[in-house]
C-alpha cells in the first residue's frame, strides 16, 4: 500500500437507527444526547418499544471515519473485531464496498451495536453493546498492522480499555506513522482525565475535538482559548463548533474554517467522524490546512443530510470533484 495510507483501529460496531420523539426517549428514562453502555437485551426492549423501522449501516467512531477516507479514493484500513454472525458479515463486506481493507478478528460473540435513537431536532442519543468489538487482543496489536500507514486513527473510545489503547498507540508510533485521536465524548475525557494528557504529549500528532470535548479537557469554555490549550504537544489541534465551523492549530497558527451553509441537518449521527475523514484525507494526501478543513467541513455536512454515517455514493463523487 502507498505511503498515505490511512489506518483506524477501534470497535467495529454496527449502527441501529431509529427516528423517535424526545417523548420516546422521556419514557425509556434515557438522556438526551451522549452515549450510553447497555446490553443487547436492553437494546431489544429500545428496538421493540419503538414503532418506526430501524436503518441499519455500519458504524463505530473509527470506522465511520476511515469508511469515509475509502470513499474519497484514498488508501485506507481498519483494524476491528467482529462476531461471527449476520451483523459481522454485513459488517466486513461494507468495509470492502468502501475499498478499505479490513483487518478483522472474528469471534463467537455477537457483533457488537449501537442503537440510535434520533429526535426532530436530528440530536442522537446513543445505546452502545460493544459485543464482540471489545474482544480485540492487544498482544496482537503489532506495528505490522500499521506497515506503510501515514496517519493512524485511534478511536478515543479505546480509552475505556487502556491495554489497547496503549497498545495502539505504541504499534503505531513504532511503525512511524502519526497518531490522530479523536476523543470521542465528554464522557470519555472525563473518565480518562488521569492519564489522557501523559498519552497525548507522549503519542498524540493530531488532536480532534468538538466543544463539549474540548471544554472538558482544557476546562477552557472560550474557543480560542480551548484551540490554544488543545494544542500543546501536538503538531495539528482541531476544535470543531457544528454550525459555526471549526479551527485548526498548526505551526503556531489557527485557520478557521468556515461551515458549509445550505440545509438543515436531517441526522448529525456520524458528522464529526465524516468531518475527520475529509481533514485526515487532505493531511495524509499533501493537501494545504485550508483545504483540508474545507473537505472535512464538505463531508461533514453532507452526512447531516442523511440518516446515518454513510453519504450516497452519487454525493461521494461530487465531493471527490472539489478535491
Amino acid at each position: 500500500m502507498p505511503s498515505n495510507t490511512i489506518t483506524g483501529i477501534g470497535s467495529a460496531l454496527v449502527d441501529v437507527l431509529i427516528n423517535e420523539t424526545d417523548e420516546f426517549l422521556q419514557e425509556l428514562n434515557k438522556e438526551k444526547g451522549g452515549m450510553t453502555y447497555v446490553t443487547a437485551d436492553e437494546q431489544q426492549a429500545i428496538i421493540s418499544a419503538s414503532s418506526q423501522v430501524p436503518v441499519v449501516v455500519p458504524g463505530g467512531a473509527a470506522c465511520n471515519t476511515i469508511l469515509g477516507v475509502g470513499k474519497l479514493g484514498g488508501a485506507a484500513r481498519f483494524i476491528g473485531a467482529r462476531g461471527k454472525d449476520e451483523y459481522g458479515k454485513i459488517f466486513e463486506t461494507e468495509v470492502r464496498q468502501c475499498r478499505v481493507e479490513p483487518m478483522l478478528s472474528t469471534f463467537d460473540t455477537p457483533t457488537g451495536k449501537v442503537v440510535s435513537i434520533v429526535t426532530p431536532d436530528a440530536q442522537r442519543s446513543m445505546f452502545t453493546d460493544l459485543g464482540a468489538s471489545s474482544l480485540l487482543d492487544p498482544a496482537g496489536v503489532s506495528s505490522q498492522l500499521f506497515s506503510d500507514t501515514a496517519i493512524a486513527l485511534v478511536e478515543g473510545y479505546l480509552l475505556f480499555n487502556r491495554d489497547l489503547m496503549m497498545a495502539s498507540v505504541k504499534a503505531a508510533k513504532a511503525a512511524g506513522a502519526l497518531v490522530a485521536l479523536d476523543l470521542a465524548s465528554f464522557e470519555v475525557v472525563n473518565a480518562s482525565k488521569d492519564i489522557l494528557h501523559d498519552l497525548i504529549a507522549e503519542y498524540v500528532d493530531i488532536l480532534i475535538a468538538n466543544e463539549d470535548e474540548a471544554k472538558a479537557y482544557t476546562g477552557e469554555s472560550d474557543e480560542n482559548a480551548a484551540i490554544e490549550k488543545l494544542s500543546i504537544n501536538v503538531e495539528y489541534a482541531v476544535l470543531k463548533v457544528g454550525s459555526r465551523g471549526s479551527y485548526i492549530s498548526h505551526d503556531n497558527a489557527v485557520t478557521r474554517i468556515e461551515p458549509i451553509k445550505g440545509n438543515e441537518p436531517v441526522d448529525t449521527t456520524g458528522a464529526g467522524d465524516l468531518w475527520a475523514a475529509g481533514f485526515l484525507y487532505g493531511i495524509a494526501n499533501g493537501l494545504s490546512i485550508e483545504k483540508s478543513g474545507a473537505l472535512g467541513s464538505m463531508c461533514g455536512y453532507e452526512v447531516c443530510q442523511v440518516m446515518g454515517a454513510q453519504i450516497p455514493n452519487s454525493v461521494w463523487k461530487k465531493i471527490r470533484s472539489t478535491i
